[in-house]
């Protein structure tokens, strides 16, 4: 992943970097970020901009943070704080093709961790979807323990990414917390598969220690960025005086807890964002603001 070296460059400078060195063909990502070449082209050039799903994309398929490609750092404070060293995917000196084959495993163990269960998923399993040889994977990642610790910090760096293009352009405290809750629901195909990772993280921080600290630090981060929004809204006057502290240990709460009862099959995510906003308008919105919301 390359380092904030370049933080002078521009947006489009960093996103033909991030395209060169992950050793996809512009072709290639084209497809994968959902336009046509031509318009890539343009947005390489610094003559069309790229949308927040776009630069979102290209962030996930190229390996980069979307954070850096529009700061030239993984750790400029911005509307989603930024992960603490630890908990981004692992970085290593390496040539483009080793990298790309390293970034292909976790990718594709995610999904299969995501929709099986890391009990289930076999070293024979991931060598198949990375049409690699299981003695490939193993050079890569000794143990499947090493590659689920990785789809735990690819599953941080998604979360991030979406946050950091879709968060800095609501001025809102409102706005903005109500949609960095719609950003992590678990919706959608990837938006499960996001959710039952941190389940399955879960559950073995509960049995086994020494899971506890790949857990929380990215959890953290989490827990910091709605907090930060509540205590802008505080700062604005549009969110109650109440502890900010208490009040993300609130929300997060009910956000950890309707999201296992949507993978349960008990709600839906339609059911789980008017739970929540209905809660941030009840009970962190100050009166005045949310009789004026309404």
């Amino acid at each position: 992943m390359p380092t904030a070296e370049s933080s002078a460059d521009t947006l489009a400078d960093r996103a033909r970097r991030a395209i060169h060195d992950s050793g996809l063909a512009q072709r290639d990502v084209a497809a994968l970020i959902g336009i046509d070449e031509t318009k890539l082209s343009k947005s390489l050039k610094g003559i069309r901009r790229f949308n927040p799903e776009e630069l979102t994309l290209l962030a996930t398929n190229t390996g980069v943070t979307a954070n850096w490609l529009l700061s030239g750092s993984d750790s400029t404070a911005g509307a989603s704080v930024a992960p603490s060293s630890g908990i981004l995917p692992t970085r290593h000196r390496e040539d483009t093709t080793s990298a790309r084959k390293r970034r292909l495993i976790i990718e594709q163990s995610w999904w299969l961790f995501a929709e099986m269960g890391h009990a289930n998923v076999r070293i024979s399993d991931i060598a198949r979807e990375t049409g690699m040889s299981p003695a490939s994977v193993h050079y890569y990642f000794p143990t499947k323990l090493e590659i689920f610790a990785e789809a735990l910090r690819y599953s941080v760096k998604l979360a991030f990414d979406r946050q950091v293009t879709e968060l800095h352009a609501i001025p809102d405290p409102v706005q903005r917390l109500k949609q960095l809750i719609r950003l992590q629901l678990p919706e959608g195909v990837a938006g499960r598969a996001e959710w039952s990772i941190w389940l399955q993280t879960w559950g073995q921080a509960a049995v086994d220690p020494s899971q506890r600290d790949n857990h929380s630090h990215g959890y953290e981060r989490w827990r910091q960025t709605v907090e930060g929004i509540i205590a802008d809204g505080q700062r604005s006057g549009v969110f109650r005086s109440i502890d900010a502290a208490d009040l993300t240990l609130d929300i997060t709460s009910l956000m950890d807890g309707l999201g296992i009862k949507v993978l349960t099959g008990m709600l839906t995510t339609v059911q789980m964002q008017e739970h929540i906003e209905n809660f941030i308008d009840r009970t962190i919105v100050t009166p005045e603001e949310s009789s004026h919301e309404s």
